[in-house]
């Protein structure tokens, strides 16, 4: 007896709890004792060097809680109470529950054979026996691994404790709820039946509770404010201490001495199997007589005191290397960190000043790192809770302070991390980032934007050492931010996701490609496949490039496909030759034939006429085409009051006709060549699978969108019903007795929208299938998905944006200067052409008036002197395919405004091609 009070002692017990199997002790530093009957005293197997904070005995199992956010446990598993697996057997030795790894505690409680954990955000998880609903799930099936209680979410719990068969919790703002067996009165809720559900005890409503406790098979709460205790359950030996025998089903206040009430302040209630304790404390006006001590401690968290030390190595380097270890191995401890008041978001502006200055000193951030990277290894991919996953809003801010190569190394392995959490938990990564600062949501962004950068630079440089698997992770995690930013409409606008590198990287591939075709070498050809390897990655992504990029990108990978198709079938024509007086009947009548390979480039001849498709015939082809169709007799196309197209609905076409429509501008984006015919964003909308918009019909039909627009906004009954407008739009029923239905206040945004889908969707639904149908066939590199809805329609209508300036800016000269007279007068007439010559002025340069995706300086215009002893009879010339102006020189600026405007208004047929 002697040895064993020596050790208790020794070992300084500041707290003890009881079970069914015997007591566990808790020393100051975080030991832990095991009494039994047996064996006397002996430490617990499998807690050596751990320090734990808090103890829970059940029946037959025990839990711990260690100063690093771990939860230990050991004892029986009949029911699935230490929470390890359902085949698990038990253990005499601690156990890690690592399913709860990430989620900062509380607090933890054993019943008899369940056990409860809260974290510091107030989430209750449960498991074990739950043969009377204990664990509050709202069913009686036991549950063998930690499971969240969702009806008791947004309750901000702030304590909880377990009976034999039943559990309370404890609110902030002091309600108290109890669930599971209330067969001795012991849920308070005036019966004796079971709960299997959360439920307020009602009696204790507005009393605002300080504290609850279960005993075995009764219930202690105490109200701090009028120092009452109250008790519920079963009332054996007193155990009630109301000073009747008998069982109460509802709070009933506990008989107290006078003395207690005046002089003591409560400090906490113990409830055995059959007794009760109510510690209590003198008081000295609002100051306690003595030093309370600290029954209930917290985890280890990062706070700016704890970094000062670090940082100004007032410890030794042991020291703060043991500490560092400590709180950055562990995610609980790191997720744990930096809360407000409330527990349950971060203070971003703390966190922040934090890491700023965790920075300053290169020796403890390099330790920092080192913890970290080995951490994220060890990471649950499955986490259970989700404060687990604040890790994941934490780290990059402290990444971001970093240098280079640490950075780039910390970042890799963070997103690898984020990318394999289960789905569930991508919602919830995808709902914190949606609610961050932003600042911090930009430097999320910037983060993850420039470490894709960085790996697209080296790339560009050659470097083929690179994993451009990492570039793909990141781009992954940008595409994330990127859809939570459109989703959640934050203010972060799409330029900032857009890596400028990537242009560079095209620039390299056009340069090695260039080369290639002077001298093949087998190096540059691994080096052009390693880039190609890297575009058909960016190419997934296409929110990181702009348009420009996205159409090159688009450009290079449709040429590799073509150059695949070439290699199966061995056959790369393609000619079709037309005449111009039948432009549009030929063409139908060639794609009738069935006999195109629309995986080919299209090479157009126009019968009768010289010269080799180098891009310009069949620019010009596709120009011609365009008024053809929008002069067609069978209407296929509708022209509304904006100038703009839309599919006839009226059904009197052929659906072939949509489809042969469909099948040219298919052909056009795959040939990079433009359409000339209007057709507004909601078309482009419904090929990506997108919906189209009341600002859609607006672009369309502005009238008719203007009159939905003020029924949406009129304020008054009286003037909608006055309207005498019901559920159909010409003649149309929008829903089944749409007629009888009249548009009200209450249902006019149904209609709108409605009407919206009828104009754009219902009316045309045939047109539109047949036409998407012959798209897909006339553009069979469906990569042109990637783009949004206004970038499709620039690629196939051109830019909508003349900058003439850039035009004269982008141009390169031939046997002459931008310093020449001639040259000067040649820019002085065309600044003073009409709009519709200007326009002329590009048909009869390019073959299309249609302005590139990027502007003209993505368009080569080269100016050639002729330098002809004749020049005054000859008209200005034309190589399309090459975009090379040939100019006579003329003796003065007015023969040069003659020949001009004549040429481009009455040479159909180009000069040279």
């Amino acid at each position: 007896m002697k040895e064993k009070q020596l050790q208790l002692k020794n070992n300084k017990i500041r707290l003890i709890v009881c079970g069914g199997d015997g007591a566990v002790l808790l020393a100051n530093g975080g030991n832990v004792l095991i009494m039994d009957k047996s064996t006397g005293y002996r430490p617990l197997k499998g807690l050596d060097n751990r320090q734990v904070i808090q103890i829970a005995c059940g029946d037959h199992h025990s839990l711990a809680l260690t100063n690093d956010g771990q939860v230990l446990v050991w004892g029986e598993n009949s029911h699935g109470q230490l929470g390890l697996r359902k085949d698990h057997p038990g253990s005499p030795s601690a156990q890690h529950v690592q399913s709860l790894s990430g989620i900062p505690l509380a607090q933890i409680s054993a019943g008899g054979d369940h056990s409860f954990v809260l974290s510091l955000s107030g989430v209750v998880f449960g498991w074990g026996k739950n043969s009377a609903g204990q664990l509050g799930l709202g069913d009686t099936t036991d549950r063998h691994v930690p499971t969240a209680v969702n009806s008791l979410n947004r309750k901000k719990t702030v304590s909880i404790s377990c009976g034999a068969e039943h559990t309370a919790t404890l609110s902030k703002g002091g309600t108290v709820f109890t669930f599971g067996s209330g067969g001795c009165g012991q849920l308070g809720h005036n019966s004796f039946r079971d709960e299997h559900h959360p439920r307020v005890v009602a009696e204790l409503w507005g009393s605002e509770v300080s504290q609850v406790t279960c005993g075995r098979h009764h219930t202690l709460v105490s109200i701090a404010s009028s120092k009452l205790i109250y008790s519920f359950g079963c009332w054996i030996q007193g155990k009630l201490g109301n000073g009747k025998m008998i069982k109460k089903f509802v709070p009933f206040p506990v008989d107290l001495s006078t003395k207690c009430n005046q002089e003591y302040a409560i400090e906490k209630l113990v409830a055995g199997e059959n007794n009760s304790f109510a510690l209590f404390f003198k008081e000295l006006g609002n100051e306690s007589a003595m030093s309370k001590p600290n029954l209930s401690r917290g985890i280890v968290t990062l706070n700016e005191r704890m970094i000062d030390r670090w940082v100004s190595e007032r410890d030794s380097w042991v020291t703060i290397k043991r500490e560092i270890t400590k709180m950055f191995s562990s995610a609980a401890c790191l997720n744990g960190s930096f809360l407000k008041a409330s527990h349950d978001e971060q203070d971003f502006e703390l966190a922040e000043k934090a890491f700023s200055k965790l920075s300053g000193n290169e020796k403890v951030m390099s330790k920092v790192v080192k913890v970290v990277e080995q951490m994220l290894r060890s990471l649950n991919p499955n986490p259970v809770g989700e404060e687990s996953l604040r890790l994941y809003i934490l780290l990059p801010e402290l990444i971001r302070h970093l240098q280079k190569q640490r950075r780039t190394e910390l970042t890799e392995a963070l997103a690898s991390k984020a990318l394999q959490l289960d789905p569930d938990a991508h919602k919830v990564l995808e709902k914190y980032w949606s609610k961050l600062p932003d600042d911090w949501l930009k430097n999320l962004v910037k983060l993850f934007r420039k470490a894709s950068a960085e790996l697209i630079g080296q790339i560009s440089c050659g470097k083929m050492n690179q994993d451009i698997q990492h570039l793909e992770k990141f781009l992954k995690i940008l595409q994330m931010i990127y859809q939570v930013c459109c989703s959640a409409n934050r203010d972060i606008p799409n330029r900032d996701f857009i890596i400028h590198e990537i242009s560079d990287l095209l620039d390299t591939l056009q340069a090695t490609m260039e080369y290639l075709e002077e001298c093949i070498e087998f190096c540059d050809l691994v080096l052009k496949s390693y880039y190609i390897r890297t575009i058909k990655i960016l190419f997934k992504f296409p929110f990181a490039a702009d348009t420009a990029s996205k159409w090159r990108m688009f450009r290079y990978l449709r040429d590799e496909w073509i150059q695949s198709i070439h290699v199966i079938y061995n056959d790369n024509t393609n000619m079709l030759r037309i005449n111009r007086e039948s432009l549009l009947t030929d063409t139908l009548e060639y794609l009738r034939q069935n006999i195109h390979s629309f995986f080919h480039r299209l090479e157009v001849t126009f019968i009768g006429e010289n010269g080799r498709d180098m891009r310009g015939l069949s620019a010009e082809f596709f120009s011609l085409l365009s008024q053809s169709l929008l002069k067609w007799e069978k209407k296929v196309l509708e022209v509304h009051e904006s100038s703009l197209v839309w599919f006839n609905p009226d059904g009197m076409q052929a659906n072939r006709d949509f489809y042969y429509l469909g099948v040219i501008c298919g052909m056009a984006l795959y040939n990079h060549h433009y359409i000339n015919i209007g057709f507004p964003l909601a078309l482009f909308k419904k090929l990506l699978q997108q919906s189209p918009t009341l600002n859609d019909l607006e672009e369309l039909s502005p009238v008719e969108a203007r009159s939905l627009k003020s029924l949406l906004e009129e304020d008054e009954d009286e003037v909608v019903d006055m309207l005498f407008l019901d559920f159909t739009v010409k003649g149309q029923e929008l829903i089944p007795n749409g007629n009888q239905i009249p548009v009200t206040r209450a249902n006019r945004q149904k209609y709108v929208d409605l009407y919206v889908d009828f104009v754009f969707n219902k009316s045309v639904n045939s047109q539109f299938e047949h036409f998407s149908e012959g798209f897909f066939k006339g553009c069979p590199f469906d990569a042109w998905s990637m783009f949004h809805p206004e970038e499709l329609q620039e690629l196939l209508h051109g830019s909508p944006e003349y900058k003439w300036k850039e035009l004269q800016q982008c141009a390169s000269y031939e046997k002459c200067s931008a310093s020449d007279e001639l040259i000067k007068n040649f820019w002085t007439v065309f600044s003073e052409l009409s709009e519709e010559n200007k326009r002329k002025f590009l048909i009869f340069l390019y073959g299309t008036d249609r302005v590139p995706v990027g502007g003209f300086s993505k368009r080569s215009l080269k100016i050639l002197l002729s330098d002809c002893p004749d020049a005054e009879d000859r008209l200005p010339e034309a190589q399309t395919c090459f975009g090379k102006f040939i100019l006579p020189k003329y003796s003065d600026i007015n023969t040069l405004r003659d020949k001009l405007i004549h040429a481009i208004s009455f040479c159909e047929v180009f000069g040279r091609e």
